[in-house]
């Protein structure tokens, strides 16, 4: 039950709803009871998952924009395709940031990223902040 809702809250911080998954990775390797990698493969996953979402929105759903309903207000997204424009691909090792990495992986769909190497970058990128989480947590309660 613990992993469904690491992967869960992982899931929902990736994409644009307000979440921490990095609190509930915390806590979980505080507690024990879980090995190390089936935590990080998870949330790993799960934030994956919720960025791909995110890209899918922007890849299918920008023709629905005008709409009230819209989950990025127009300005927003309008710094998020700046940004995309002049960096490209290389912005997207910027996804596991708080703030600016869940609206570039919503322009990176927008833009028509290749889902590949979308899939490569965000991976690597949101892997990486959770083993760095992981490093600091352990060397912190041990």
């Amino acid at each position: 039950m613990a992993l469904a809702g690491l992967f869960f809250a992982a899931l929902l911080a990736a994409t644009l709803i307000p979440a921490q998954s990095e609190a509930v990775l915390a806590g979980l390797i505080v507690a024990g009871g879980h090995p190390l990698w089936a935590l990080l493969a998870v949330a790993t996953a799960g934030n994956v998952l919720g960025s791909c979402v995110n890209w899918a929105l922007g890849r299918f759903l920008l023709r629905f924009a005008d709409r009230r309903w819209f989950p990025v207000p127009p300005k927003a997204r309008a710094r998020a395709e700046r940004w995309y424009a002049r960096f490209g691909h290389w912005s997207l090792f910027a996804a596991w940031m708080p703030l600016i990495g869940d609206p570039l992986t919503f322009v990176a769909g927008v833009l028509r990223e290749p889902f590949w190497r979308f899939l490569v970058i965000v991976t690597a990128t949101k892997g990486g902040r959770y083993l760095v989480l992981a490093a600091g947590v352990r060397a912190f309660v041990e």
